[in-house]
């Protein structure tokens, strides 16, 4: 069976080639960079316990140096499945969502028919390009020599010109022997439905090819010479070729580049990534005339994990941008996502790097914000949150959004995220006396007051340091209590970075347990991390690590410690709006809001197992814990001492 032309780039394009392997092995996450596609295992072809076997899932190829087997997705689905070619095809096929073509004779007629179309484009780009060099292009190279576009460049992208004739093109590919109905398929040329001479699509255009990632011209992108034109731009129709929302301009060259360390940038149009490369940011992808797919973000990603968007800071450059992210939310993972840099208003790349050079672009792409700030951004800019109502609409909002996210630990980060960004937009501001503020004004802290440790940030800080710390040690301790508490655990907002790490490692590890969860996080923040945090003497008191195993104490000592962080964040929170919003009028009215939040704070400190002992009434009136007492009772039985009369111990014979 022959398969069509172009069937097997778009099975490349659809499949990763890290995911067919990661269903045999196991990665080596210390030596793997799965951002960069970089990917290292013991071979699955020959017994070894060092990760030998090596995957680029940006060129598709494996390589052992132990036993030197090498090839693609489909060599290796042959070599594991035990398959040939045909049946390896299948399997990738299916996985993918693809329908295999039938197997008819007329497989080989369409194979041979998207050959002929791919001849025409060829024959149209060396037409164009030798239209450009005459007389007929004069006017086109001015313009290109005004946008400083030089012969080198127009070489390379294969830039030409179509003249304003109504049937050039037609002519010259009818007479070359190409079939007209090829031509007319291929989009080159239209065919009026009266059944008149076809004419061509593109006249009085400085024509772009549109390449395929083999290097093939599949389209035509034509920027029209004369404003009274009414599209200034204008791309080739879908055709069994072109499919605009599946393609990027420049794609071949963008992914060789981005292997070598190139940044991938999306344009949004020609001329964008022709200056872009021309001033040495060779990863430039442009989307062929619409928004961004999502079709087109797998495109991007399987070339590199994080693309910059590099869009025009105007109103439509923002609004591009903000639409871009309900396409992107559903399809986040772990190691890919995207960033975005607005240029300065009214500025596309081109522009700014002829105004303002190379230099220019490279802080705005260094400038460049992750797409949660996008979000932030998109979901408050313009509008006021004065209310607890208002709040707690756009909370709801935030968490709906999150809730589009289809893996776990992104949507967690996520959320994790946008909560600090809602804090820090949100938390109350005490204001500060005006100079020259009459007497009785809010003034700064006493001497005392600020050597107090509720008023000093650093014994909060550390004090915060000891129960994030705490809460950790348990959960390592006892990863069982992750079944109950891991959403608490994700919801809380640390403050050490390293604690943060620890904990998106322990998340990520409950979600798909495997192996040892010390190891899983040794592996994925160092065992330095984990040694610095068992390290600290406070640790090794937590009850939970004394008693490793125990799910029940975990429990408790984690939540605890949540509640005493908690009580203190709303504490906090009670003084700075006390200072904020003090009215002399009412201070009674304050101070008992403030004494609530103390009492929570101290509710909070005391440990939930005094709560829990049973208490009993003595002769004298004194609250004794029954369990002391019988226990007391029992060392007076053991030892022989008569116990006192009317001592009211319980016998222990029952």
């Amino acid at each position: 069976m022959s398969l069509p032309a172009g069937f097997i780039d778009e099975l490349r394009s659809r499949t990763s080639l890290a995911h067919v392997v990661g269903r045999k092995v196991t990665w080596d996450l210390r030596k793997s960079n799965q951002g960069r596609g970089d990917l290292w295992a013991p071979c699955p072809f020959h017994q070894e316990k060092t990760a030998s076997f090596h995957v680029d899932d940006r060129k598709g190829f494996y390589f052992c140096f132990g036993c030197q087997a090498k090839g693609d997705m489909f060599d290796f689905v042959q070599h594991t499945e035990n398959v040939g070619f045909m049946e390896a095809v299948e399997i990738l096929a299916r996985e993918a969502g693809m329908a295999m073509p039938a197997q008819d004779p007329a497989a080989r007629g369409r194979a041979d028919r998207h050959a002929g179309l791919v001849e025409v484009m060829e024959a149209s780009v060396r037409y164009f390009r030798l239209q450009l060099s005459g007389g007929a292009g004069t006017a086109a190279r001015e313009y290109l020599v005004r946008r400083h576009l030089p012969e080198t460049a127009r070489e390379r992208f294969g830039i030409g010109y179509a003249p304003a004739a109504r049937r050039g093109l037609w002519q010259h590919l009818t007479g070359q022997g190409l079939k007209p109905e090829l031509i007319v398929e291929s989009g080159m040329a239209i065919a009026p439905e009266d059944g008149g001479a076809p004419f061509d699509r593109f006249r009085d255009r400085i024509m772009f090819p549109i390449r395929d990632v083999r290097g093939r011209c599949i389209a035509f992108g034509g920027r029209a010479m004369s404003a009274a034109q009414q599209a200034k731009y204008l791309n080739s129709p879908d055709t069994p070729l072109f499919d605009k929302g599946r393609v990027l301009y420049n794609h071949g060259p963008a992914r060789a580049a981005a292997g070598q360390g190139a940044a991938l940038i999306v344009a949004e149009g020609y001329m964008d990534v022709i200056a872009l490369n021309e001033a040495g940011f060779a990863g430039a992808v442009a989307p062929l005339g619409t928004a961004v797919t999502a079709e087109q973000l797998e495109l991007l990603w399987r070339i590199a994990p994080e693309p910059v968007l590099a869009l025009d800071g105007d109103a439509a450059g923002v609004k591009a941008a903000m639409r871009l992210v309900d396409v992107a939310l559903p399809l986040l993972k772990a190691g890919r996502g995207l960033r975005v840099a607005l240029l300065p208003e009214g500025k596309d790349p081109d522009e700014l790097i002829r105004d303002r050079g190379a230099a220019a672009m490279q802080a705005a792409l260094d400038a460049a914000q992750p797409m949660v700030e996008l979000l932030w951004r998109r979901e408050t800019e313009g509008r006021t949150f004065d209310s607890p109502d208002r709040r707690a609409a756009l909370e709801a909002r935030l968490a709906d959004l999150t809730e589009k996210i289809a893996d776990p630990v992104v949507k967690s980060h996520y959320r994790r995220a946008l909560k600090d960004l809602q804090w820090t937009a949100f938390r109350p501001v005490p204001r500060r006396p005006r100079p020259g503020a009459p007497r009785g004004a809010l003034a700064g802290p006493s001497a005392g007051a600020r050597s107090s440790a509720l008023a000093t940030d650093d014994a909060d800080a550390a004090e915060t340091d000891l129960r994030e710390a705490a809460i950790l040690a348990a959960a390592i301790a006892t990863p069982a209590v992750l079944d109950r508490c891991a959403e608490a655990l994700a919801d809380l907002p640390m403050r050490r970075d390293d604690h943060r790490d620890i904990r998106a490692a322990l998340l990520a590890w409950h979600l798909r347990p495997t192996g040892s969860i010390r190891t899983h996080i040794e592996a994925e923040v160092g065992a330095e991390a984990l040694e610095n945090l068992f390290r600290r003497p406070h640790v090794a008191l937590v009850p939970a690590v004394r008693a490793p195993g125990d799910a029940a104490l975990a429990e408790l000592c984690i939540v605890e410690e949540l509640a005493k962080l908690e009580a203190r964040r709303g504490l906090a929170a009670e003084l700075s709006e006390a200072c904020e919003t003090f009215d002399p009028a009412a201070p009674d009215r304050q101070s008992w809001r403030l004494a609530q939040a103390v009492e929570a704070r101290n509710r909070a400190d005391r440990r939930q197992v005094d709560d829990r002992t049973v208490f009993e009434t003595g002769p004298n009136g004194a609250m004794l814990s029954k369990d002391e007492r019988n226990a007391f009772a029992r060392l007076i039985r053991d030892i022989g001492l008569p116990q006192g009369k009317g001592s009211g111990t319980e016998s222990d014979d029952q």
